[in-house]
């Protein structure tokens, strides 16, 4: 027997006999569900997507139950012991991890993009000092679309390629020339004898030395954390890549449109949030009253525990907190790192929040690595961005391939009058 659900209409005693596929039911097949021919038929209401899929994607699975995240069906966890970023961006964006001779030309494909148009440079001098680097960020990105008017031959996969290249080699230039802009100082070029990653914090970091030395600990930690925010699923920002993709705009304008979404502090400002709470408890021996006043709702926030997907350990996390040790040993200590630990032991004896599954999620150290980094807290979304970059591509990719797929256009609930007539001026009330 095929799996089906019958749906009882009690409105009208009719019954209806609905498919079933992946344990999920198409939402145009309850437009037949109607009292009169006429209507527009059943609809589903579901604010911000909470039980609803709106693609089939190869990509990412997350299993938040059991705190399982995967890239193309390899645990985050073997990603991030085993690989390095740019073979995970390849992983993510053509489904298989790369041979040998595929990876290197690769990494030569990127390492030959990492330049930027001068005019580029020009955009960025137009920006206050003060400006905030995640808009500079979106901004430059989008302006990209301005420079390669090819990029709009999205149906063309040659196009597509070089586009993906451009962008996975730009962003982590564009941020760095964004930092340097804040801090007043002048644009590093790239060197492209170096890593991915140690050539963006040479691009950050490197002042009057002939060559800029990279630090293998550090190097190898922004690799991992690179690697664990490449992708997420359907997130907000993936949402947006995804539905301004579907408009069939380029590549550029569709990720300026999902940096945006990333600059919201519910998104991409979380593990500043978590900075700022640790900053305001001030000690450790505040946090039994911090947690008193949580547990009491008198208007603080556990930030950093608890994510609208996991509901037990963020597998991220349990990674990112060994990092922060290798960190550490290399910058020093946080002195925020004892309120973290102290926060988490309590957080996590406590039933008040271990019934919620309030567990600490990736947020909670990222924001004190890139702190012990010298990474101003600004400037943390635009570092989520750059690895989230090679997701979003893969995402838009696979939405445009995807015959299913059409311009997003969600329905709505219409709440507000009834027909009335227009009324002059005069005869207001």
């Amino acid at each position: 027997m095929a799996d089906t659900l019958t749906i009882t209409d009690n409105r009208t005693g009719k019954k209806y006999e609905i498919p079933i596929q992946d344990h999920t039911i198409r939402a145009i097949d309850l437009r037949q569900i109607k009292v009169n021919p006429d209507e527009f038929g059943m609809m589903t209401y579901d604010p911000a997507f909470t039980n609803t899929a709106a693609c089939r994607s190869r990509i990412t699975f997350i299993d938040g139950d059991r705190g399982v995240l995967m890239y193309r069906g390899y645990p985050i966890e073997q990603l991030a012991e085993h690989s390095d970023f740019l073979e995970t961006a390849y992983l993510l964006l053509f489904g298989e991890l790369p041979t040998t001779s595929q990876l290197d030309q690769w990494t030569a494909d990127i390492t030959q993009h990492t330049m930027l148009h001068e005019n580029i440079k020009k955009f960025l001098e137009g920006f206050r000092y003060d400006a905030h680097p995640m808009g500079m960020f979106l901004s430059s990105v989008g302006a990209l679309s301005t420079f390669y008017p090819d990029a709009k031959n999205i149906h063309d996969p040659a196009s597509r390629r070089l586009q993906t290249i451009r962008l996975i080699a730009k962003v982590p230039s564009i941020a760095a020339y964004v930092f340097r802009h804040t801090i007043g100082r002048p644009y590093v070029l790239p060197d492209n004898e170096l890593s991915f990653t140690g050539n963006f914090l040479n691009m950050l970091f490197r002042m009057s030395e002939p060559r800029y030395k990279v630090h293998p600990v550090l190097e190898r930690a922004l690799d991992v954390l690179f690697i664990l925010h490449a992708d997420h699923e359907q997130n907000c920002s993936t949402h947006a890549m995804r539905g301004i993709g579907s408009s069939h705009a380029d590549p550029y304008s569709s990720l300026a449109g999902a940096a945006a979404a990333l600059y919201g502090p519910l998104h991409g400002g979380a593990n500043e949030a978590v900075l700022r709470m640790l900053t305001e408890i001030g000690s450790v021996q505040n946090v039994p009253a911090f947690i008193k006043r949580v547990k009491a709702g008198e208007g603080v926030r556990l930030m950093g525990f608890g994510h609208r997907v996991y509901k037990s350990y963020d597998p991220r996390a349990t990674i990112i907190k060994r990092i922060a040790d290798l960190v550490f040993e290399v910058t020093g200590r946080n002195p925020l790192l004892n309120i973290a630990l102290e926060l988490e032991r309590i957080a996590l004896s406590d039933d008040y929040f271990v019934s919620r599954k309030l567990y600490p999620n990736v947020d909670f150290y990222s924001g004190l690595i890139y702190q012990a980094m010298a990474f101003p807290v600004a400037i943390f979304p635009v570092l989520f961005a750059i690895p989230r970059t090679a997701g979003w591509i893969a995402q838009w990719e696979e939405m445009l391939t995807d015959p299913e797929q059409k311009i997003a256009r969600p329905r709505q609930i219409y709440a507000g009058p009834p027909r009335r007539d227009y009324v002059g001026r005069d005869k207001r009330k």
